[in-house]
């Protein structure tokens, strides 16, 4: 079922005023969350990959707020689209961050060279959010650190992540955002805005677009999850709901069988 969050939001519309002191709170929240999950864990710190765009970017000052010196942002290139890389540097320089290059193009195309029976477009592509996993808890764990995820609500809710890719993680500290939530806290945290307002993409093949590819826009996803259904079409909230039932695997732990006790006790 899909978790509607009409009254946890900074605003009740996606054009409505903003609560500017809730936005302000709610990140300071996640600053001591993400601390707090960290000293739990037995944890140093945290890693995390960027991309370019806005998930990425506002995790990625979230990571610096609450661990200055222990976090660690990743660029991992393949395919990487020239404006992505330029965005990228801008918010660096803005937020001065710590970042490190790793080149994952030659692994990536060993992959493919591996595996010459797959051309499908989609599998292929998904090959590379999985490299990005594997090196990034390749990194996390030579510090003791954790992975963080960068998924939003929407992209949480209609499974629109790579399973065991950039949905393998450890934390999830904007998993409760919606896209316009996450464009809000973004402006509130100065992120460039160049990524604010460019087309989202999961940058998996050429000219990917996540609209395009889900066959609605963001606006109509967070006006389902606010409750607002009659901004949404018919079709596309049958869309909505049948993404979110297809993708449960992604959001459950692994299935497991009935156990030897639980079996002989039917």
């Amino acid at each position: 079922m899909i978790q509607k969050i009409k009254n946890l939001r900074f605003s009740k519309k996606l054009t409505s005023d903003v609560d500017k002191t809730l936005v302000k709170k709610y990140v300071n929240y996640l600053i001591k969350w993400l601390r707090k999950s960290v000293k739990n864990a037995n944890a140093n710190g945290v890693v995390l990959g960027l991309s370019g765009g806005i998930d990425s970017a506002v995790v990625a000052v979230l990571a610096k707020q609450a661990f200055p010196d222990n976090y660690e942002c990743f660029v991992m290139p393949i395919d990487s689209m020239q404006n992505d890389l330029n965005d990228l540097n801008s918010l660096i320089e803005e937020h001065n961050l710590k970042v490190k290059t790793i080149n994952l193009e030659k692994s990536y195309q060993a992959i493919i060279e591996a595996n010459k029976n797959v051309v499908n477009t989609q599998v292929l592509g998904n090959i590379k959010p999985r490299l990005r996993m594997t090196t990034l808890y390749a990194q996390a764990q030579n510090k003791n650190y954790l992975v963080l995820g960068t998924d939003n609500f929407d992209e949480y809710t209609i499974g629109y992540f790579t399973k065991y890719g950039d949905g393998g993680v450890d934390l999830l500290p904007i998993s409760y955002l919606t896209k316009d939530d996450v464009r809000i806290v973004a402006e509130y945290l100065k992120i460039p805005q160049s990524i604010i307002t460019k087309k989202p993409s999961a940058g998996l093949w050429e000219n990917q677009s996540d609209e395009k590819e889900l066959g609605f826009s963001y606006n109509d996803l967070d006006n389902y999850l606010l409750g607002n259904f009659n901004d949404v079409n018919i079709e596309i909230s049958n869309k909505i709901k049948q993404l979110n039932k297809n993708t449960e695997h992604k959001r459950n732990s692994i299935p497991r069988p009935l156990s030897i006790k639980e079996f002989t006790s039917k």
